[in-house]
């Protein structure tokens, strides 16, 4: 036991993992009243776009659910692309399609785009840069690390929820920040938000 935990901790020293610590919390005006594991996550993502000085034009989300973090993100960015196969996944509390019900729910933010594809049709699609990706998808290894390497190789910054509630997810962004050379910052706070730039 000991011998795993000294591998963990060699493992995190030597890639660097950041504590994102925020210098201000700010609530944005738009926000959507559903069950969500995002929440808390609002109040940092003006200090997120201050601190990288982020462009705020295009935002990619990849793992929309009911919405919530679209919204949150439609505070900070022109235009906001949602992709999500609205279905649930094994991870997800609710497994029927809903992509009716959130275009309904967001359907008065004229900046968000919903599309209902799984992400890997859409990195096969797509070939744009982005200010900013938000990957929430199922939370594998090989997922978040096939989808969050395409994302990071297109965006100046990607975010990664969940990040403390799920080792493979932490550990796929340790090796996507290895292989794209960028900093990992870790806000351990509402089941944890990854930032790479």
């Amino acid at each position: 036991m000991k011998r795993a935990m000294r591998r963990i901790i060699d493992r995190l020293r030597y890639y660097d993992i950041r504590e994102y610590k925020p210098t201000q919390l700010y609530q944005p005006s738009n926000t959507l009243d559903v069950d969500t594991g995002w929440r808390g996550h609002e109040l940092i993502v003006r200090d997120i776009v201050d601190r990288f000085r982020l462009k705020t034009e295009s935002c990619l989300e990849f793992g929309v659910e009911f919405g919530y973090s679209s919204v949150v993100l439609s505070n900070f960015f022109d235009r906001v692309v949602g992709v999500d196969t609205f279905e649930g996944d094994i991870h997800s509390s609710r497994k029927v399609d809903h992509y009716d019900e959130t275009r309904a729910d967001l359907k008065r933010f004229d900046n968000i785009e919903l599309y209902k594809m799984d992400y890997k049709e859409w990195m096969r699609r797509d070939n744009n840069r982005y200010d900013l990706i938000h990957v929430d998808i199922i939370h594998t290894y090989d997922d978040t690390f096939k989808c969050g390497l395409w994302s990071a190789t297109r965006s100046t910054c990607t975010l990664f929820h969940d990040t403390e509630s799920f080792r493979e997810v932490k550990k796929a962004v340790v090796d996507i920040a290895r292989v794209t050379k960028k900093t990992f910052y870790n806000y351990k706070p509402h089941y944890g938000l990854g930032i790479l730039v």
